[in-house]
């Protein structure tokens, strides 16, 4: 394929955007999206509002690119040939399983990006592929909807359910939930199917329930999760000698989870002692775990299960980084779908990450490069890029291999200014917050605040 002249300015002064768009062509053909929506969806029907139409809409206003859905359709008038009633309409019955699948999709073109492109991060546990569970729910709205209207409380559009591969630091799957008060233990039967052996499932206590840890094992896969409260677990057996990690001091002991006085599945019960308490005040964790000793000692299970920061970090790229929450969309279908096109772009940053890791090396992405200026720089430049190289150029790339894309971003990576994209430095611990002052006035001038400071600095200087 030869790029023309259009394309190499913008490669030479952006080419983080151009691979962005590259990766979306690849990722997000209108095409396969529009056969997605086909195959997936059990009551929705294509009139005139293809879903591929519907996507570019919503992911416009999650890349940051414009605030809300009704300025997306005004950029996209001449391509939505229905109203903008209409469209609402559209988001507001969206199945939250076509939500789903476009998830599923994306994630699949771009795991065969990352693996071509030879950019994975390094393995949490080798010979294993860990997947991190961890449930988000979504902001409040606006009281838009007039069932909303008149109360206090915030209105929960819903929650998602999301699985994490570290290795890709991809989103691979999730599950919406429309109503946000459903407990997220009520999703797992949902989770189940997508547990596949040699699978090892790192989950919070909130998904540590006798059926779900039974039915992972029965799958022939391993989990790491932090005991709840409420399970029952007998010990039996020696404990280890403790061990000192970087976050506390680690011991063992066999054990069973149990239910109703029977024995259902043997469990390693991992003790940290905590050297710094938790947010809640713990001072001690429990943490449960099928893996074989061999494959894991009781520190190794410990900074597995510490790895759950890494979905963490997921959800504040999605909402700081990427608009996941729109205050504007109160229906919960039509909530969860804009979730789940800021997903779609979240794994298309991971293909650019993967790219850069596999030219710059995986330390220096990691702790160098900054999520929210890639979106930043994809954003400023995507409208003016669009309009000098129209869709119809970047078709190709759809129809590419993924072998033959990765060769393309790898070749792009290594024109990136990593100085543009560079994390911010660390903050300063916050100091000691100042007294409050009570003001006689509402309003203040920051002008003669600002001279009093300068009078009161000369004062001093002027005294030694």
């Amino acid at each position: 394929m030869i790029l023309g002249p259009m394309f190499e300015r913008f490669l030479e002064e952006s080419p983080l955007s151009v691979m962005a768009r590259a990766t979306v062509e690849h990722a997000l053909s209108a095409a396969a999206l529009d056969a997605l929506f086909q195959s997936t969806a059990e009551r929705g029907y294509t009139h005139e509002l293809l879903f591929s139409t519907t996507v570019d809409l919503m992911s416009l206003v999650a890349c940051g690119r414009v605030p809300h859905v009704q300025s997306a359709y005004q950029q996209l008038r001449e391509r939505v040939p229905v109203t903008l009633k209409s469209v609402y309409e559209k988001l507001q019955k969206l199945e939250t399983a076509v939500s789903a699948g476009l998830v599923r999709h994306v994630a699949d073109r771009c795991r065969g990006l990352i693996t071509e492109l030879g950019g994975t991060a390094q393995e949490l546990l080798p010979g294993y592929h860990v997947k991190i569970l961890d449930g988000n729910h979504l902001g409040a709205t606006q009281k838009r909807l007039k069932v909303t209207r008149g109360h206090s409380a915030g209105p929960l559009p819903g929650q998602c359910l999301a699985v994490l591969d570290p290795a890709l630091m991809l989103i691979t799957d999730v599950i919406p939930c429309e109503d946000a008060h459903t407990q997220e233990r009520a999703l797992l039967d949902q989770v189940l199917p997508l547990v596949q052996p040699g699978d090892v499932w790192i989950d919070d206590r909130n998904f540590c329930t006798v059926d779900f840890l039974r039915g992972t094992a029965r799958r022939g896969a391993f989990f790491v999760v932090r005991r709840h409260g409420n399970l029952t677990v007998q010990t039996e057996g020696e404990v280890s000698p403790e061990v000192e990690t970087d976050t506390g001091w680690v011991s063992e002991q066999p054990g069973w989870i149990c239910r109703d006085g029977q024995r259902l599945l043997e469990v390693r019960v991992v003790r940290v002692r905590l050297k710094q308490p938790t947010e809640d005040g713990d001072r001690e964790v429990v943490i449960l775990t099928n893996l074989p000793a061999e494959a894991a000692d009781a520190a190794k299970v410990s900074f597995l299960y510490l790895k759950r920061w890494k979905i963490e970090g997921a959800f504040q790229e999605l909402t700081v980084s990427l608009h996941c929450e729109l205050n504007t969309l109160g229906y919960p279908k039509a909530a969860l779908f804009g979730f789940c096109v800021a997903v779609a772009a979240y794994n298309v940053l991971a293909v650019l990450k993967a790219a850069l890791r596999a030219v710059h090396g995986e330390q220096k992405v990691q702790h160098e490069v900054s999520g929210y200026y890639m979106v930043l720089e994809w954003a400023l430049v995507y409208a003016g890029m669009m309009i000098a190289l129209p869709p119809a150029e970047w078709e190709p790339f759809g129809a590419m291999s993924a072998h033959e894309l990765a060769d393309y971003l790898r070749a792009w990576a290594r024109r990136v200014n990593l100085e543009k994209v560079k994390k911010a430095p660390p903050r300063k611990p916050t100091k000691q917050k100042p007294p409050r002052i009570k003001d006689k006035g509402p309003h203040l001038s920051t002008a003669r605040l600002l001279d009093e400071a300068k009078k009161r600095q000369k004062s001093k200087v002027e005294c030694h």
